[in-house]
């Protein structure tokens, strides 16, 4: 296979990362400045995951959880660093379909550009089930799937409007997260170190091992947790669907990679190891968000409530996203002709509106899911998209293989940014991802996901073939590759 930078996609140099006020109808904007790409990232990820579904899998893995995260982080650590290396080489939106259509082959472009689709958005209807659920902290008499449907339409029009205005709100939604999760951290520290409030007497690092140990159930429940813990990382790859739209990618890009990968273990590690120094692990409620619960503890009069305000907005935030996220990869997948050509299309506002609009109208079923099956429908949809969230991050992987390989044979030209200690590195994530397949079997309503798969895969296969017409008969008036430049 010839590795090339097809002649309609041009790499962008720094001047051309500037876009006209009105791009017309086949550019997006180029709105997103560096604080944004790296809110947005950060905000993507600190999500559902970590404020709620933390609560489960603490009551499952106790303080072990914290070894589930730090290995699930340097995995993310190596696939983010991975990612970047193909951003710099070429910074285009829908990063890793177009670079999984390079390296691996049509079929992959097509089969990841779908995927990351789907993972955004079962994502997306995960968060409507979590703001479902933290509305309930106050209305517990008002159905699950309503404040869903809400969201959902507020969500709607705000990724209609221009992305410069989807950048600003989604930076001070994460900012609030990130401000939330210092808070703790700061207040932590002082209760450990003062003793005051209500917590003062009890709060110790030694709550981390001094209730059945730092393993209480054994290594099982940290490696079950794996799967809830991958599923809290889904989003950190943003940054690749937000390339074609950055201001000066080539810089803005590499400095996020290096800082939401160093935040995110903070973040993570912190506030969790946090938490269960304040309260001991087998003293939190798996039904309620342990931040929610550290904040009441702490006698701070409606700092639960804040908090539980917080994590809502958390919730949104990360939901706001996807429906981001979903619309550019239908944009992509269209340019590529792996979808309908509407969905190719740039409205005045620089956004795909098409594409958003088609994502919304999936995410409704998500809402319905709500209605029907409220107990149930957090725990499905977070192992179908970590299925989704594992095949992504696998063919980035897998596509930066075969790009160094390129290299190495002087078919393309190195890149400043690079990925640590490849090749090894990417076998190591390679074999994390498919031991985090292997385990979800062991978990009924996890291995849900391991039946949608290979529905999904059939559905997939399907869907190639019967493109594959239409890329054949586009071809003939031109080169098929139509990347955003």
């Amino acid at each position: 296979m010839t590795y090339r930078l097809p002649p309609s996609s041009p790499r962008p140099t720094g001047n051309e990362a500037s876009c006209p006020e009105d791009p017309g109808p086949e550019h997006l904007h180029r709105g997103l400045q560096s604080r944004h790409i790296q809110m947005i990232a950060i905000g993507g990820t600190i999500g559902v995951g970590l404020f709620l579904g933390s609560a489960g899998a603490l009551h499952e893995a106790g303080p072990g959880l914290l070894f589930s995260y730090a290995l699930a982080g340097v995995v993310i650590f190596f696939v983010m660093r991975a990612l970047g290396e193909l951003l710099v080489y070429r910074p285009v939106s829908g990063s890793f379909a177009t670079y999984a259509e390079e390296f691996i082959g049509n079929w992959a472009g097509f089969a990841t550009g779908w995927s990351y689709w789907l993972m955004w958005v079962v994502t997306g209807t995960a968060e409507l089930t979590a703001a479902g659920i933290y509305v309930r902290y106050w209305w517990p008499q008002v159905p699950q799937w309503l404040p869903g449907l809400i969201a959902l339409a507020i969500l709607g029009v705000a990724n209609l409007a221009a992305v410069r205005l989807f950048g600003e709100f989604e930076f001070w939604f994460a900012l609030i997260k990130v401000l939330t999760i210092v808070l703790l951290l700061v207040m932590a520290a002082a209760i450990l170190i003062f003793g005051f409030g209500p917590l003062g007497n009890s709060a110790s690092l030694s709550n981390i091992w001094a209730h059945g140990g730092f393993f209480p159930h054994g290594m099982a429940g940290p490696l079950l947790a794996l799967q809830v813990v991958v599923f809290a990382f889904v989003g950190v790859e943003l940054l690749g669907v937000t390339a074609g739209e950055s201001k000066d990618p080539e810089k803005t890009l590499p400095t996020a990679v290096r800082r939401v990968v160093w935040r995110i273990g903070l973040f993570y590690l912190g506030a969790l190891a946090a938490v269960l120094a304040l309260v001991p692990w087998n003293q939190l409620d798996p039904r309620v968000s342990p931040f929610v619960l550290v904040f009441a503890k702490v006698g701070i009069p409606a700092a639960a409530g804040v908090v539980n305000l917080v994590v809502l907005t958390a919730a949104l935030s990360s939901c706001n996203s996807g429906v981001f996220s979903t619309g550019r990869m239908l944009l992509t997948l269209s340019r590529d002709r792996h979808a309908p050509a509407a969905f190719g299309k740039v409205s005045r506002r620089g956004v795909p509106a098409a594409g958003i609009l088609a994502s919304m109208s999936v995410l409704l079923l998500g809402v319905a899911a709500n209605y029907f099956v409220p107990e149930k429908a957090f725990a499905y949809v977070t192992s179908v998209a970590t299925v989704a969230a594992v095949f992504t991050w696998g063919i980035i992987a897998s596509a930066h293989l075969r790009y160094r390989a390129a290299v190495r044979a002087g078919r393309l030209r190195p890149v400043a940014f690079r990925m640590p200690l490849a090749p090894v590195s990417n076998y190591f994530v390679l074999a994390f991802l498919v031991l985090v397949l292997v385990l979800l079997a062991f978990d009924a309503e996890s291995r849900v996901a391991l039946y949608v798969a290979p529905v999904w895969a059939a559905i997939l296969m399907a869907g190639y073939f019967a493109t594959r017409r239409r890329r054949a008969a586009g071809s003939q008036d031109g080169p098929s590759d139509e990347r955003l430049p």
